[in-house]
């Protein structure tokens, strides 16, 4: 075997062992974010940070990395960490109103992260609407579960229309936050 070989091995165990840090790292930061939710009176569905943190990080670590963080997220969930908006957890979370939220995470941080994986130049505008279109497929894929439980205008009334202005908010934040992180390139 030759020594460029053995370093090429080297150099990519590195690689594999960096990456899985920074997913596990990744999910365990998105779990910190559980307790920052507001629970409404009016709708099964909370004022959550843990959508934006996914769409932040996925804009960062891109599509793979990035998706691979929020399933490690659910899985912890689902092994009964209380990692979930509010402090749950638990399989029974995936079968009542809020699962396809959940299951819009994984769908949003790889639009997102593809996304900004295909950005030729990072811009401000750029980076929001990668974030945007993975807001999107959150509730692309929340509404319809929801709408199971309650109906779709209720679906829509409850799981979506309070949360648009907040959502704006989080993701003029989120922009803010990459480019504090130095995402753009000036």
């Amino acid at each position: 075997m030759s020594s460029t070989h053995l370093i090429a091995q080297s150099v990519q165990g590195r690689n594999l062992l960096q990456d899985v840090s920074v997913v596990i790292g990744s999910s365990i930061i998105i779990a910190l974010f559980a307790p920052i939710a507001i629970h409404l009176p009016f709708t099964p569905v909370p004022i959550a940070t843990q959508p934006h943190v996914i769409l932040l990080l996925a804009a960062l670590l891109g599509s793979k990395r990035g998706s691979l963080a929020v399933l490690a997220f659910l899985l912890q969930g689902m092994a009964g960490f209380p990692v979930f908006s509010g402090g749950t957890f638990g399989v029974l979370a995936f079968v009542g109103p809020r699962a396809g939220y959940l299951v819009g995470y994984l769908v949003a941080a790889w639009i997102t992260g593809y996304l900004a994986e295909q950005m030729r130049e990072r811009t401000v505008t750029k980076a929001f609407g990668a974030m945007t279109v993975g807001n999107l497929a959150i509730y692309l894929t929340g509404l319809p579960w929801l709408a199971q439980f309650i109906g779709w205008k209720y679906a829509f009334l409850l799981g979506m229309l309070p949360f648009l202005l907040g959502d704006l908010l989080k993701l003029c934040v989120g922009v803010r936050a990459l480019k504090a992180l130095r995402f753009f390139r000036v």
